[in-house]
């Protein structure tokens, strides 16, 4: 329970800060917009580059792990396609629905992984992430494009497709992390410090900048949808984990990481690829909001195994 309390607490704090701020009118659109940007662009890819570029790569990547987690998420795709028929889900929130269920909140995962289990741990969610970031794009615009309603010609299609995969600024310091830790293993004295000082901004502004931009205004209408994405993605996706990670053998601090990574809440990103691909705004921030809420639970049932 102390486990729990300590990583979870200063999270949901300073998610419960980062509303209250916006509230209080001491923080507007422009300033979470621009906070966003500096952490997706600047910090957290320096955290990650920093982490695992410094990290000795023999028996470094569990693959094992990697491996399990990718076939989870297929396997909660395929649930969440069965879903969309079983509940007669419109081709309009199709797309909204469908990423609502297996895709992760990044800044959540690295602040509880980071409080939890510390700077191992933010390695091996690091290494996770960069392989299930693309993977993950892949469903979720190949979805989004299936179901859109949009006449969209098949190059802006595409060009949308590989910009999300192979553009993405976390994959891409996972990747050079990777790299470097092959090649150097290493850092200088004063990069090390100076990449410490930046990566301490990354998660108390990544936590704020989501607070503030959690909203109700799409749940009502919604709620119903947005439950049964929340189930799937925070109970579901986390018992076929479990399973998998058992049945390959997962164990230790690799097991511990892969569970978190289950019980995360969704991405807020699913917001700006439903806005691009003509699919449901409002159930995708429906979405985002109770499976943050709800998450507390998952992310401790987590936390205690």
């Amino acid at each position: 329970m102390n486990l729990v309390l300590s990583s979870l607490f200063p999270v949901f704090s300073l998610l419960f800060i980062g509303s209250l701020l916006k509230r209080l009118k001491l923080t507007n659109e422009m300033f979470l917009k621009l906070s966003d940007r500096l952490v997706y662009f600047i910090f957290f890819p320096v955290l990650l580059f920093w982490k695992i570029g410094g990290a000795k790569t023999d028996g470094f990547v569990d693959w094992r792990m990697c491996i399990a987690a990718l076939v989870s998420i297929a396997v909660t795709y395929i649930i969440s396609a069965l879903a969309l028929k079983f509940f007669n889900i419109s081709d309009y929130k199709a797309g909204s629905f469908s990423q609502g269920c297996y895709r992760f909140n990044t800044y959540i995962g690295m602040a509880i992984i980071f409080y939890a289990f510390g700077e191992e741990g933010i390695k091996h969610f690091g290494i996770l992430i960069g392989l299930a970031i693309p993977f993950i794009n892949i469903l979720a615009v190949s979805t989004l494009i299936w179901y859109s309603g949009k006449t969209t010609s098949s190059g802006h299609r595409l060009g949308i497709f590989f910009k999300e995969i192979f553009t993405n600024p976390l994959v891409l310091s996972c990747a050079a992390g990777l790299a470097y830790s092959r090649i150097m293993g290493s850092f200088p004295a004063y990069i090390d410090n100076t990449f410490r000082l930046m990566s301490e901004a990354a998660l108390p502004l990544a936590l704020i900048s989501i607070g503030g931009a959690l909203s109700m205004k799409g749940l009502r209408g919604n709620i119903g949808i947005s439950i049964v994405a929340s189930i799937i993605k925070l109970l579901l996706l986390p018992l076929v984990g479990f399973f998998i990670l058992k049945e390959f053998q997962v164990t230790g601090l690799s097991f511990n990481v892969a569970m978190i990574f289950f019980t995360l809440p969704t991405s807020a990103s699913i917001y700006v690829l439903s806005s691009q691909l003509n699919s449901d705004t409002e159930l995708a921030s429906s979405a985002i909001v109770l499976s943050t809420i709800f998450s507390f639970f998952s992310l401790s049932v987590g936390l205690m195994l």
